[in-house]
């Protein structure tokens, strides 16, 4: 297998990533069952860990399996492109969401650029309700435009929408 081939097998990994976290986020997280293990989430932490993070070691499965497969098993080189695909996008989505906007790992990181203005500023709308209906902004690379999600969120039935702390905004301005 090339190393063009490789490296693509690798971006696609992450893009077709993003689409799986989206559709589980939306439909397994905040479904019944998946909900039992995020709701955790969505409450203020009461410890270093809650019980959302066991999905990480959930997602992080298939990223080993194939990890050992493609290097250990005889699998193919393609089993460990993707394996390190599915590892690439859990520590992008460590970076972007437990470190940059939970600040779960103390920094002094202040996202100026748009890009991530509109990252942080949509998964606080995402935790704007406090319920598993009615949120919005559901990805980790990708958010839609805030103004969109602003409107989606004021139009949602049945949504209980926390009133934000304003030292929980202050940091990313609009």
């Amino acid at each position: 297998m090339s190393l063009i081939f490789g490296l693509f097998l690798f971006l696609a990994t992450i893009a077709v990533m993003e689409g799986f976290a989206y559709v589980m986020h939306r439909w397994v997280m905040h479904g019944r069952i998946g909900w039992l293990l995020h709701e955790s989430h969505h409450r203020e932490r009461l410890g270093r860990f809650e019980l959302n993070d066991l999905y990480g070691v959930i997602f992080a499965v298939p990223s080993i399996v194939l990890l050992y497969g493609g290097l250990q098993a005889g699998w193919g080189e393609w089993a460990t492109w993707v394996g390190a695909g599915i590892a690439a996008y859990g520590a992008i989505y460590f970076g972007f969401h437990d470190v940059i906007v939970h600040r779960r790992v103390e920094h002094r990181i202040v996202p100026r650029s748009p890009y991530f203005k509109r990252i942080v500023q949509a998964h606080r709308l995402h935790h704007a309700v406090e319920s598993r209906e009615g949120t919005v902004s559901f990805g980790f690379i990708y958010a839609p435009p805030v103004e969109r999600l602003k409107a989606e969120l004021g139009s949602s039935d049945g949504a209980r929408i926390r009133r934000p702390r304003p030292s929980s905004l202050a940091k990313i301005a609009d």
